[in-house]
């Protein structure tokens, strides 16, 4: 029974270290994709646009795989890079899309290009990217295309008008500021001036009317 007991403790002891494990090794997958802050490009119908995308990992890459998707379905772009050091290989590719990124360089930037875009072109494009260094560790991100016939511009009238009321306001508490300094500053003069009034015409009354600390107190008492 004994034996039995510590053979199960063993066992226990393996398995709490094996997922320790997998979890430290999970928590060293750091593999991200990302699209920018901003997932949706506006494009004009007719024109050229540009899908961007880049990704990370801690621990590098090799034979990474990577793929470009229109609506989760429609295959645009495969490509394949080797390691850090060498150019993506392209295994396919949409005639109107063509790879503008590099993975050489700071980013490993795999952003594509799609030209002569139209109205059937607009839905959501699919960035994603396998690393089989990372135990085929997968991830990818979706950007979200809107084709226009012409771009409208932004009205900034309310942004203006709110800029403006903060300024304003700023301006305002400023001035207020400025008017309780000198306000202050006025009040404490007037508080010196009208000491100095009160020590002057206090020493004059003891003189005038003998009071103690006066000069006539020391005077001489008169000869009997």
């Amino acid at each position: 029974m004994a034996a039995d007991g510590s053979s199960a403790r063993l066992c226990r002891s393996w398995l709490a270290a094996a997922l320790l494990g997998l979890h430290l090794f999970s928590m060293a997958v750091t593999l991200e994709v990302s699209v920018g802050k901003n997932n949706l490009v506006m494009a004009l119908n007719g024109s050229e646009v540009q899908l961007p995308c880049i990704f990370t990992t801690c621990i590098g890459f090799k034979d990474l795989d990577f793929t470009w998707y229109y609506n989760s379905i429609d295959l645009i772009y495969h490509g394949n890079i080797k390691n850090k050091a060498s150019e993506p290989t392209v295994l396919f590719a949409d005639p109107r899309v063509r790879l503008i990124g590099t993975t050489t360089g700071k980013e490993n930037n795999i952003s594509i290009s799609m030209g002569s875009v139209d109205f059937d072109d607009a839905g959501k494009y699919t960035c994603h990217v396998r690393n089989p260094k990372e135990m085929n560790a997968e991830h990818n991100a979706t950007i979200i295309l809107k084709v226009v016939q012409e771009m409208v511009p932004v009205d900034n009238t309310l942004t203006r008008i709110i800029l403006g009321a903060v300024g304003g306001l700023v301006g305002l508490l400023i001035l207020i500021l400025v008017i309780k300094k000198i306000v202050l500053l006025i009040l404490k003069k007037s508080q010196e001036k009208k000491k100095e009034c009160l020590v002057s015409s206090s020493g004059i009354d003891n003189t005038e009317n003998g009071l103690a600390g006066s000069k006539a107190e020391q005077k001489a008492p008169p000869k009997a």
